[in-house]
């Protein structure tokens, strides 16, 4: 296979047309320090959290002076950030993709627009690197490359400092599920009622927004944040804490990257903004708010996706979609996330019970089994979103098939309900909507006040 690769401000064509993998030589993880402003949060701002922190006041010993602090959490920030950790040596050119494995990715991105694309299948093929393959591909794909005029090799340098700020501890807010959102989110831009009416900057805006909606995720929810008084809870005032870090820290790594840096201040600053406007979208406490917003829409017959707010809010709506929509893959898939992000909420409860505090809701895993919790979180989120999603693509295709496989994982995972719940109807008894349970950032499986772990 041989390729032509363009390192600047150009794409990488391959003798076959139909192969646009991105194939880039890593120059290192160079890193640009950024302009500084209050809607960026500078890198390493929020550090993979230490535990030992909470007792902190009770045993002052074990951690020591502020600088003593300081200096674990730099490490343990350097510890995730680091290239020469991972086993990467920078200085060597890298293909994003290993050459055993590009022919099997490449087919595979070559039916990304498919519902049933297997992201943990391609987050092995591309060796971890799925995010930012993925992205690669469809911002050639979709013409964002060329249109924006964006330079290759920083692109691709922006891309990993994202899929980099993704915890892999995480079992389920990490670098993959970023890029299964981001897949979603290319599905929902090419359905018919929306893809006519959508510019180059809502594409790559409602993609950005996928890719980094969860970024630099503690894998805790805001609840825990607030009692535990952590620093961010304080500086957002317990408002969508971890929806406005991570869309603040997407901006500090625009800046720090210079993606964006040549295109006017005004494009660039209303980018921002709108990414903003996207990834708040995702806050939980919120879905109400956008859900009666939508159905009011339908039944006035009043979106005019001409319009420039209207066509934004169908993209906050695509999101919100994409960012909840575990439930409505094959069942193979669905059940992984399921368990993935049950895995999540368990390791907050035992966390919350090892220091003391009270357990969370869903978070006890003696109490909260996998079924019950999925079947409240499809019953009072994921299901009337989607039937509403149904409702304004005229019952697409791909709409219709979503719906489909939501009734099937339901049926499913009320067939493993233990015993003594079986009795009870489609409600899933822990997801109603009475419950404050840990919640997410409308990705996390269950209703509540707050995010998710």
């Amino acid at each position: 296979m041989s390729c032509l690769m363009v390192e600047r401000c150009g794409e990488i064509l391959f003798e076959n047309p139909d192969q646009n993998v991105k194939c880039v030589c890593m120059l290192g993880d160079v890193r640009l320090r950024g302009q500084t402003g209050v809607p960026a949060e500078r890198r390493g701002s929020y550090p993979f959290i230490d535990f030992r922190l909470l007792n902190n006041t009770t045993h002052s010993g074990e951690i020591g002076t502020k600088k003593k602090v300081k200096r674990l959490l730099s490490f343990q920030r350097y510890f995730h950030a680091s290239r020469l950790l991972r086993g990467i040596i920078p200085q060597a050119p890298l293909h994003l993709l290993d050459e055993d494995y590009l022919g099997q990715a490449r087919h595979m991105l070559s039916k990304v627009g498919m519902w049933d694309f297997d992201i943990f299948l391609f987050d092995r093929l591309t060796n971890g690197n799925s995010l930012v393959t993925l992205l690669c591909h469809l911002f050639n794909a979709h013409g964002l490359i060329h249109h924006f005029k964006l330079d290759m090799v920083t692109l691709h340098r922006f891309l990993v400092m994202v899929q980099e700020d993704y915890h892999s501890q995480n079992p389920y807010h990490n670098a993959v599920h970023a890029a299964d959102v981001t897949q979603a989110m290319h599905c929902y831009l090419k359905e018919p009622k929306l893809a006519s009416s959508l510019t180059p900057l809502d594409i790559m805006l409602g993609l950005l927004a996928a890719a980094a909606h969860d970024v630099d995720h503690p894998g805790v929810n805001q609840p825990f944040l607030i009692k535990t008084n952590h620093h961010l809870a304080n500086l957002y005032q317990n408002m969508s804490v971890l929806e406005n870090h991570h869309w603040r820290s997407t901006i500090g790594m625009l800046r720090e990257s210079r993606l964006l840096a040549h295109l006017p201040k005004e494009m660039t600053q209303n980018i921002e903004q709108q990414l903003g406007s996207l990834i708040l979208a995702t806050d939980i406490n919120r879905q109400n708010e956008f859900l009666t917003r939508l159905k009011a829409h339908l039944h006035n017959k009043d979106l005019s996706l001409e319009d420039v707010h209207d066509r934004h809010f169908m993209l906050q709506i695509a999101l919100k979609c994409a960012d909840i929509c575990n439930p409505c893959r094959i069942w193979e898939m669905s059940k992984q996330w399921s368990e993935r992000v049950c895995e999540e909420f368990y390791r907050q409860g035992d966390l919350e019970q090892k220091f003391e505090l009270e357990i969370s809701p869903l978070c006890n895993q003696q109490k909260d089994s996998i079924p019950s919790i999925q079947i409240g979180f499809m019953t009072y989120i994921v299901e009337p979103l989607f039937r509403e999603w149904a409702r304004f693509t005229g019952h697409s295709t791909l709409s219709e098939s979503m719906l489909s496989h939501l009734a099937h994982n339901k049926a499913q995972w009320k067939r493993l309900l233990p015993n003594q719940r079986r009795s009870s109807s489609g409600g899933g008894g822990s997801g109603g909507p009475d419950h404050t349970g840990p919640g997410t950032e409308a990705e996390g499986q269950t209703v509540t006040e707050g995010d998710a772990p």
